[in-house]
């Protein structure tokens, strides 16, 4: 019925919660303070020993940290009471002494009307029930048997047969004393487009109450017998008792097993959630003939803060799996996510529990991954990643789902896990291939794709790479920069990740400060591994005086010299490498074009000391032979400005 506005918060204001819920709970008088309002007790709607009920008296409200039930002083009577809405509302009502308004006509008849359509359902739980268990319900009963449901289980579960006959219900219920149009609400039986009369909607098929968290009958499920029959499965249709998106198969018992600690398992139909719960997973729920929806996701963390998906390992289970993580990805909040169990190929959790028993369940729920490891999995398996177009391409499809993530803390956390499992993907695949660079072919007939040339004995020995000490210098300054001023690793991170350094045990520092990115932790536990490392690298007079390092609280000039030292590097290094080259071709005397690449090498290496020297051109600009626009010419031009490089070719400010 509809009551005057303000009713409801005057009632709730002269009621005391306290007083209500004393009346079921015992107080747990260390832990509660009655002169502030603040009650604990052990909870009244799951079996525990330790206090986890609490009562705001002041607010009006409860919560269990344990079974997650809340409410206030009307709900917990219409949970405790077994009372509908207004029958709360007249109990309470009466205990304050408020006189409760006259009803309103229409909402009374309506009211009314559900409670007779759940009268005709629990009519035709009975009717169904006793059906199996006449002659005509053997077939029903061996094939249940052969699931391993016996004579106990099937009373638990109040299984029952649909006779294959036209109006079998339809006529008991009428019996009873029911409205054909009452039956025909409910979802028992459907009327005909030819003006018939009424046609029972189940025939020929085991019938399995649905229920909802307060355990009254609002639906029936129907699993058919006859291999040609249209649908395997068939609910009863949307009606005012039953909305299939909107509630869970088990839901009361399996919200009541989780209060005491079960984890929430979701499968995918009756029997799968019938065989687990008989196997010891009392906290199992499933989805009525639909895709999971977003109400049913909120009502299963209302169970539990993480379900377990449990879905077959075939194709179209993990079709299922990723339909629910897309759906999941915009309500998660910190504490609130899914775990996705999948099943051995070929199997359900029927099937599983017959063949390997209870324990073999238990490990695939024990192996479950979290949403981030299927999004993953779903971008990447059976997929190559060996150009940057692919890769790229993975970058934007995770952006795009991460992007749909409300909660920014999450976000982060998720970007964080997706940079690390992409490391792992991309330093694996660099790793099982050679590096290929684009360089000169030793006959000097234009460029081809080749591997890195190996310095030959005869060019480590030479002058020029001798004096390649300040290399290892630029690399020890660079780690220690970057340990200095970890927020620069992932601004560097393509670089960083390109290059290898020449000392080995420092190639590994530069390898866990990668891994471990921005996240303190994982940084930390990293550089933990390579205390030993880092010690030797940070004890060094020409690392600790070096002005990145010296200005630790200066993040803009480390940038800036770190940007510095790895240009400086890479021109370095490609002088290195052309000089190696003409090592190589050295056969007797040097000829002109020899001459003339150790010239250039020796003029770039200058260079790379010197820093940028922009050029101006016809229609573009120059900055040391790379192409640039003029704004990166501007650009470069105000950052190099900043840095005063002196004899030793350090910046300084």
């Amino acid at each position: 019925m509809s009551l005057p506005a303000g009713f409801l918060d005057e009632l709730r204001t002269r009621v005391s919660l306290s007083q209500v819920v004393g009346r079921k709970v015992v107080w747990d008088v260390r832990k509660s303070n009655q002169g502030k309002g603040d009650m604990w007790a052990p909870c009244p709607f799951h079996q525990e020993k330790s206090p986890s009920f609490h009562v705001d008296d002041r607010k009006g409200f409860y919560y269990c940290f344990g079974c997650h039930a809340k409410g206030d002083a009307l709900s917990f009577v219409m949970e405790t009471e077994n009372l509908g809405f207004m029958e709360a509302v007249e109990l309470l009502a009466r205990e304050a002494g408020m006189p409760v308004p006259a009803k309103d006509p229409i909402a009374a008849k309506k009211a009314d009307r559900r409670s007779q359509l759940a009268e005709v359902m629990e009519e035709a739980v009975k009717y169904f029930r006793l059906q199996l268990k006449t002659g005509g319900g053997q077939t029903a009963r061996d094939y249940l048997d052969r699931r391993g449901l016996k004579a106990d289980a099937q009373e638990r579960w109040q299984i029952g047969w649909a006779p294959d006959t036209r109006q079998g219900a339809f006529a008991a219920l009428q019996a009873k004393g029911f409205a054909p149009d009452l039956i025909v609400d409910a979802g028992v039986c459907a009327t005909p487009d030819d003006g018939r009369p009424p046609y029972d909607r189940f025939r020929g098929r085991i019938i399995f109450p649905i229920r909802d968290a307060r355990g009254r009958a609002i639906s029936l499920g129907g699993r058919s017998l006859d291999p040609d029959a249209r649908a395997k499965y068939l609910n009863g249709p949307e009606t005012e008792l039953f909305d299939k998106g909107r509630n869970l198969f088990n839901l009361g018992p399996a919200r009541e097993a989780a209060g005491k600690g079960a984890p929430l398992v979701v499968a995918e139909g009756y029997m799968d959630v019938i065989a687990l719960v008989e196997a010891g997973f009392k906290s199992t729920v499933a989805p009525l003939g639909t895709a999971v929806t977003e109400d049913q996701l909120r009502m299963m963390w209302r169970v539990s803060p993480e379900p377990i998906i449990a879905l077959d390992g075939d194709t179209a289970g993990l079709r299922a799996a990723l339909r629910v993580v897309d759906l999941a990805l915009p309500l998660i909040e910190a504490g609130q996510a899914l775990r996705f169990a999948v099943l051995p190929a070929g199997l359900d959790p029927d099937d599983l529990l017959k063949a390997q028993g209870a324990g073999a369940m238990q490990a695939v729920l024990d192996g479950a991954q979290s949403m981030v490891s299927l999004l993953w999995q779903r971008e990447t398996e059976g997929r190559s990643f060996d150009s940057p177009e692919r890769r790229a391409a993975l970058d934007k499809t995770l952006r795009t789902a991460l992007m749909q993530i409300k909660d920014s803390s999450i976000r982060h956390h998720y970007g964080e896990e997706i940079k690390n499992l992409r490391w792992q993907l991309f330093n694996q695949s660099r790793k099982s291939a050679p590096r290929k660079e684009w360089v000169p072919n030793q006959r000097g007939k234009g460029k081809s794709w080749q591997p890195e040339p190996r310095p030959v004995t005869t060019t480590k020995t030479s002058a020029l790479v001798i004096g390649s000490s300040d290399e290892r210098v630029l690399e020890q300054i660079i780690l220690a920069t970057l340990v200095t001023h970890p927020a620069l690793i992932l601004r560097f991170e393509s670089v960083l990740e390109r290059l290898d350094f020449s000392d080995t045990a420092e190639d590994g520092l530069r390898l866990a400060l990668l891994h471990g990115g921005s996240n303190d932790a994982a940084r930390e536990k990293l550089l933990e591994e390579q205390r030993a490392v880092l010690e030797t690298l940070l004890n060094q007079n020409h690392v600790m005086s070096a002005p990145p390092i010296r200005k630790a609280d200066d993040l803009d000039y480390a940038e800036i010299c770190l940007g510095d030292m790895l240009r400086k590097l890479r021109t370095v290094r490609g002088g290195r490498r052309e000089v190696r080259e003409a090592a190589e071709d050295i056969d007797g005397l040097a000829d002109e074009g020899l001459t003339w690449r150790l010239t250039q090498a020796n003029e770039a290496r200058f260079t790379a000391a010197k820093g940028p020297q922009v050029v101006k051109g016809e229609g573009f600009v120059a900055e040391n032979g790379v192409e640039m626009d003029r704004e990166e010419v501007e650009e470069a031009r105000s950052l190099w400005d900043r840095i005063d490089f002196g004899r030793s070719g350090r910046p300084k400010r």
